[in-house]
Parts: C-alpha cells; structure tokens; sequence
C-alpha cells in the first residue's frame, strides 16, 4: 500500500484498514461435519510506518514486503517522493511522533544509509523515542546476497517489537516440470539449482541451511542425493544407489536422514548416517503395504510418517529406532480421505499434512499433545505444506488460481498470498532461518 503524506489521506486509510478484515482468507464453508480451524480479530495488530529517505528504496520495499508477509503489523508504506511532505510537516526533525500518535501509528522504522550498509532505528510513537538502533552491511544491491542480508535485518525489526524474529531469512525449495528449484520467502530470488537434464523429485533442507537433500532419476532407479548449496558438492547417501528412494528429511542434529524405499513388498522408511557415510537401518516392515514421507520431531525422539497399514494412507508415529508404532492423526472413516506429507513443526506442537474433503486435498494441522485435528483450507485443491522457520506460517501447493503454484497461509489469521506464478509447482519444503551469510 502507498498513501500521499498528508493527515487526511493517512486518516482515511488508517480508519479502512481498521474496519476492513485481511483480504484472500480461506471464506468458503466447509463440507458438514468438517470445521475451518481459523480464527481472527482484526484491529490487534500494531501499526508500523515504514519512512522515506535517500536511497535505499529497494531495502525499503524488502522490509516493508517482510514486516507485512510476517502478519504481526498493520503497515503503512510511504512513497518516496513524499520525503519534502514529510520534512514539511515535521519542521526538519525526522519523526513528527504527535502527527503519527492521532493516527493511530504506534512504531516508526527509519532506514538511513550508512556506508556500505544501513542504520536502523525504530521508533516508539507513543513514547517519542528511538527504541532501538542497529547498523547493518549490506552488499551492493546487483550482489546475489543482498536480498538476504536485508531480509536478516527484517527478521530482527520483527524482533524488536514482538521479542521473537520474523521469517523472511528463509528460502524453499521446489519442484516444477521435475526441475529444482529456490525462491525466497517473499517470491524474490527466483533460481533453478538443479542441473540441466537432471530429473529430481522430494527436496529437503539440512536444519542449518547447508545442504538439501532431494531424489534424482536415472537408469531405472532413484537416488538420493545430498548437495551443498554453497559449494554445489554432490554425495549419493547411503542404501539408496539402488531401487526407487523418496522423501527424505534430515534429522534435527542433520547427521541422520529418512528416506522411504520401494521394493517388491512394500515401500518402507529407513534411516542413514549421512555424517558417517554408513550405517543403513530399516525401520518398517511393509508386508505389501506402503511407509513413506518421514518427518523427525525437532527433539529427534519421534518420526511421523504415512502408512497404509490400515488401507488408504493415514499419518502415524515411532520412536526414531523404529519401536511404538502408532496412529498419530486420527481421522473419521467415510467423512475425510487419504492423508499424506506430514511435516513436523520447529517447535515440535504440531505437525501439518494433508488430507482429502470430498475427493479434494485439504491442509490440516494436528495438535500432537491433544491429538486434535484442525482444518486450514477449504478452496481448490491444497497439498504438500511445509512449516515457515516461525511455526506459524505453511506453504503449500493449491491450484486455486487456475494451476498449481506456492501459497503461503498465515495459520493463525488465514490471510493467504501466493507466492510463486511460474510452471506447475509442487513439493515445497522450506528451509530453516539463515542467522548469517554463511
């Protein structure tokens, strides 16, 4: 949103912000008996004013993009051309606090170019001071890391206010016509990482961002490999050079990774050492069924997984050695369908999937201490989630806008964007915070 500084104008858009709800919510009912787990009270969310200045007007509308996409701020975005305005108004001083207090502000962010970087200040209108204050480097805006360096520095703006970092230091990873490929988590950034001619299928990243981990085919098989993102370093994993391997996920330590293989009898999970390069061991006995789509709860005690031990695929849970296997999500026989893409949440409550409504993928989110499932989506076709590094945000594949593309759900207000408009995407996984350039 871009307002013309003036008090009338700020006014009035402040006034409709407030009474109108967030826009592209999930609104459509619910087949009966299957309930919308989604609440929202608009009007709590403070409001931020992201100011003017020279230069710098792509990291303005990096951080504006990241304080907006983290759905913790009403924000208010202010042209540049609107600096004169503004120093008019403000007698030369940078924030006019009693100006901004009457509508309704209650934070200011300052970007002030500082060398080969930024200055940061936040503003507390209320209280007419600078709250905090941080100077960042940044790299030449055309350098490949200055997205993410401004997107860190987002993350700690976010931090400021609400004492825990956005997200929008994060990257996923995706495939498209079996191509692989990285986007960032505002849709910036866009770049294929996999090799020209490579087949590939199931990306996953390491906890710390390193590496990934995805299925490549070839010669009847596929295997699993595990790349370095910064040096493009390739490993095949252990026990999966042979037969058909998919869906790996790393483990919270990032020395094991899951993976499912398909034989003749079954599809089942096991595990590798992947630090040690060694050390295979199978953790489901199929007898003809299929067990797939491992997920490490961030303690690294639990696995949850899909299974169709019971007949169509359903999500269950083990120890990680394999023991105490179990139904994890329950679910009504004859009312909802298939579940399938389990993916632990980073704080270990929860763990979101997708499961069928009337023939049609649905996201769903499962409280893991109560046992309870809850319903996100409700329009088109929505599947594969994946958790954003705050616990709060999911990305999934839906085709509610005539194909297959990313949307990002906020799952606690429902407000929904899409973030990808290229191909057919599908499979996302997304990656961990990146706290440093490494």
């Amino acid at each position: 949103m871009t307002f013309r500084f003036t008090t009338r104008c700020l006014t009035l858009a402040l006034v409709a912000g407030a009474a109108a709800p967030l826009a592209a919510q999930d609104t459509l009912q619910p087949p009966d008996g299957v309930r919308i787990g989604i609440e929202y009270r608009p009007g709590v969310r403070p409001a931020i004013v992201i100011l003017p200045g020279r230069g710098l007007d792509s990291a303005r509308a990096i951080l504006t993009r990241d304080l907006d996409y983290s759905d913790r701020f009403e924000v208010i975005a202010l042209a540049p051309g609107d600096s004169a305005a503004l120093a008019a108004n403000t007698g030369g001083r940078t924030v006019n606090y009693a100006l901004f207090r009457t509508l309704g502000a209650e934070y200011a962010l300052e970007v002030v170019a500082d060398g080969p970087g930024a200055t940061l200040r936040l503003h507390d209108i209320a209280g007419g001071v600078v709250r905090r204050e941080q100077r960042y480097t940044f790299p030449a805006p055309f350098d490949v890391g200055f997205r993410m360096a401004v997107h860190r520095a987002g993350d700690e703006v976010v931090r400021w206010i609400t004492g825990t970092p956005g997200y929008a230091a994060s990257q996923l990873l995706f495939v498209a016509d079996r191509k692989l490929y990285r986007v960032d988590s505002d849709g910036g950034g866009f770049a294929q990482v996999s090799a020209p001619g490579e087949e590939v299928l199931s990306p996953a990243w390491s906890p710390d961002g390193r590496r990934f981990a995805y299925t490549r085919f070839g010669a009847g098989t596929g295997s699993i490999v595990v790349q370095t993102m910064a040096s493009g370093q390739k490993a095949i994993a252990p026990g999966t050079s042979v037969a058909l391997n998919i869906t790996p996920a790393f483990s919270p330590d990032g020395r094991l990774l899951a993976f499912a293989r398909s034989g003749e009898d079954g599809t089942d999970v096991y595990v590798a050492d992947v630090a040690q390069n060694c050390c295979v061991q199978r953790l489901t006995v199929g007898r003809y069924a299929d067990n797939l789509s491992p997920t490490f709860a961030p303690d690294g005690r639990r696995i949850a997984f899909v299974s169709t031990r019971a007949g169509t695929p359903q999500i269950y849970v083990m120890a990680a050695d394999g023991t105490d296997q179990e139904l994890f999500a329950p679910f009504d026989f004859g009312a909802t369908g298939p579940s399938n893409a389990p993916e632990w949440s980073p704080d270990g409550a929860s763990v979101v999937f997708h499961r069928d409504v009337s023939r049609a993928p649905q996201v769903f989110v499962l409280d893991v201490a109560a046992r309870r499932v809850r319903q996100l989506t409700s329009a088109g076709r929505n599947e594969d989630p994946t958790w954003a590094p705050d616990g709060r945000h999911i990305a999934f594949v839906s085709d509610r806008s005539g194909r297959r593309q990313l949307w990002v759900i906020d799952s606690v207000t429902g407000r929904i964007r899409q973030l990808t408009f290229l191909g057919q995407a599908r499979l996302p996984a997304w990656s961990r915070r990146f706290t440093d350039p490494g």
